[in-house]
């Protein structure tokens, strides 16, 4: 019995019961898409969703984008009950568009309206990639082409933050036709000398690319953003070429002179009040 006494006992991992795991908050913690590194999701809000280990930045929606930008309390949304309807009948599109309205708790993939940036009227509209990738429809585009106009009446400077996997396929060329009306929104506010800034955000791809996001008077981009129409397979496979490794990033395009900077979220704000500053964009 000397060997039962003198033998070593096997180790066994702890299971958490099952009320244990229910007394740990539900997003409590995020890991990094980046550098893998579990951080604590406050701490991670406070630093507007860039990661303190690699600097990469995780998407933001619409609402965080707003308030991490305008003054407290002065932003006013426009249209904000405005929503799409299924005009080709697409099967389930009515029902999907359901079920993002519930998850994002906003009606469609951008949010516009206006406020102070630093005590300075703008008009705004931010890409949401939470509802439906960002993709635009004919409430997107109309939402846009809307602030857009707006800006123009008041004579205010707007800014768009796109971040868009392209034009809503469920809606065909109704969805096409918003990068025409958009751009010729745009084109209209600046032969008024309007000013438009452009942020481009992870990912804006597609027809938002190709349209109103390359049409600011500045176009910045936060690192690392994908930006870009067609995907890098197609283009490899069309081209029979193998691209570099930081292909259609935000660094690559700023290399080769189709962005005026790359900004750090934690430094937006301040770009924009600086640049709106310079324009005396409608200061109140």
């Amino acid at each position: 019995m000397l060997k039962d006494l003198f033998s070593k006992k096997k180790k066994y991992a702890s299971v958490p019961s099952e009320q244990a795991r229910q007394d740990v908050p539900e997003g409590i913690m995020t890991k990094c898409p980046n550098c893998k590194k579990i951080l604590v999701t406050k701490e991670l809000n406070k630093n507007l969703k860039v990661c303190v280990n690699c600097d990469y930045h995780l998407q933001m929606n619409a609402k965080e984008r707003i308030k991490s930008l305008f003054d407290e309390h002065s932003f006013k949304e426009y249209d904000k009950e405005m929503i799409s309807e299924n005009p080709l009948n697409f099967p389930d599109y009515e029902e999907k568009l359901e079920k993002d309205r519930k998850k994002t708790s906003q009606n469609e993939a951008v949010v516009t309206g206006e406020g102070t940036i630093d005590g300075i009227r703008t008009v705004i509209a931010v890409m949401d990639a939470s509802f439906r990738m960002g993709s635009m429809g004919s409430v997107v585009g109309e939402k846009i082409t809307r602030a857009v106009e707006q800006a123009k009446k008041e004579r205010l400077p707007f800014i768009i933050f796109t971040a868009s996997g392209g034009a809503r396929m469920q809606e065909g060329v109704l969805s096409l036709m918003q990068m025409a009306k958009t751009s010729s929104a745009l084109k209209l506010f600046s032969n008024e000398g309007g000013l438009t800034i452009s942020v481009m955000t992870h990912p804006t791809t597609g027809g938002v690319s190709a349209s109103f996001a390359s049409l600011g008077d500045y176009n910045l981009a936060e690192p690392g953003a994908l930006i870009g129409f067609a995907g890098r397979r197609i283009i490899e496979q069309t081209i029979r070429e193998e691209l570099p490794e930081d292909f259609q990033t935000a660094e690559f395009l700023l290399k080769h002179g189709q962005l005026d900077s790359v900004v750090s979220r934690l430094e937006l704000r301040e770009t924009l009040s600086r640049i709106l500053d310079l324009h005396q964009g409608g200061r109140q």
